[in-house]
C-alpha cells in the first residue's frame, strides 16, 4: 500500500497491515481541513473505508463508540457501514464500504422522499437510549463562552451581546439521546433511492433537537416541504421553542468559531449568517 498512507502514524500503518494485509488504496476521501485521513481500500475482493485520526483528533473515539453501541438499528438494515476493526488509542477504524453517492449536490437533495427516509432513520437512532442530565445546559453554555473567548471573526459588540444572553439563560435538566451530530445531506448516501448514513465522528448524547440544527439552517429554510417530509418520517417535532433557540445560538457560535480555526471560509460565513438571523428573530 502506498498512495494516501503517508499521513498515517507507524502504529496505524502496523495495525492496518495486520487487519488488511496487502490491501490496495483505491481513493483518498480525506476532507483536508482537519487531520483525519479517509481512504477507500480493497481487500480480499471487498471494499472498506479506513479512517485515521491525527494527534489531536477526538472524532475517532466517538465514532468507534457509536459503532459499538448505537449503530445496530441502521446496520441491521444495511443502512450504515459496519465496523470491521478499530483501535481507540491508535485513533484508527475500518468499516465496510456502502455503495451510493452523497445526497449533497445531487438531485436527491431536493426530493422530499430523501428527507422522509432521513427522518425515519434518525427516529430509530434517537429511540435507543434516554438519559436525564442536570448539567448538560451548563456544560454547553461554558463551551460556547469559551469559543467566544478564543480566536474568531465575530464582532466585539456581537460577542458581548451573546455573552450577556447566555449568562441570562436558565439551565434546566434535559433529556439526552444518541445523536449523530452532523445530520445533513453531506452525511447521507443514496443508492437505488434508499438513503443510508455515514460518519459518526460527532456522535454523542445530546437533546434530540440538536440533530435538526444543520438541516434547519439550510435545507428546511430553502424548501419548507423538505422539513414537512422530514418531520413526517421522524414522527414528531422535539424542538421546544426556548431550548431550540439556545441550541441554535450555540450551534451558530460553534460554526463560526470552528470554521475560522480550520480555515473553512464558506462554513464560517454560514455561522455568521446564523448569528445575524438569530439576532433579528
Amino acid at each position: 500500500m502506498t498512495s494516501g498512507l503517508d499521513n498515517l502514524t507507524p502504529r496505524q500503518r502496523t495495525l492496518l497491515d495486520s487487519w488488511l494485509p496487502g490491501a490496495r488504496v483505491e481513493r483518498d476521501h480525506s476532507w483536508g481541513l482537519v487531520a483525519t485521513t479517509v481512504l477507500e481500500l480493497t481487500y480480499a475482493g471487498s471494499r472498506f473505508i479506513v479512517k485515521a485520526g491525527g494527534h489531536t483528533d477526538s472524532h475517532i473515539e466517538r465514532e468507534l463508540h457509536a459503532h459499538r453501541h448505537w449503530s445496530t438499528p441502521w446496520t441491521s438494515m444495511g443502512r450504515a457501514p459496519t465496523l470491521a476493526h478499530g483501535d481507540t488509542e491508535a485513533k484508527l477504524l475500518v468499516t465496510t464500504y456502502l455503495p451510493g453517492k452523497l445526497v449533497l449536490g445531487s438531485e436527491h437533495a431536493d426530493i422530499c422522499a430523501t428527507y422522509r427516509q432521513a427522518g425515519e432513520l434518525l427516529a430509530l437512532f434517537h429511540a435507543q437510549v434516554v438519559v436525564e442530565d442536570d448539567d448538560y445546559e451548563g456544560r454547553e453554555n461554558a463551551k460556547a463562552l469559551a469559543s467566544l473567548s478564543g480566536t474568531h471573526r465575530i464582532g466585539a459588540a456581537t460577542v458581548e451581546r451573546l455573552r450577556a444572553e447566555i449568562a441570562a439563560w436558565p439551565t434546566p435538566a434535559v433529556t439526552l439521546v444518541p445523536t449523530h451530530g452532523d445530520w445533513q445531506p453531506r452525511n447521507w448516501l443514496v443508492h437505488e433511492d434508499v438513503v443510508s448514513v455515514i460518519d459518526f465522528g460527532r456522535a454523542a448524547l445530546r437533546p434530540a433537537s440538536t440533530d435538526f440544527a444543520r438541516l434547519a439552517v439550510r435545507d428546511f429554510r430553502r424548501n419548507p416541504a423538505l422539513e414537512e417530509a422530514f418531520l413526517d418520517g421522524y414522527g414528531t417535532d422535539p424542538r421546544e421553542a426556548a431550548a431550540w433557540h439556545r441550541d441554535q445560538v450555540r450551534e451558530a457560535i460553534s460554526t463560526a468559531t470552528w470554521a475560522y480555526r480550520v480555515g473553512d471560509e464558506q462554513f464560517e460565513a454560514q455561522g455568521h449568517r446564523m448569528i445575524e438571523a438569530l439576532a433579528l428573530a
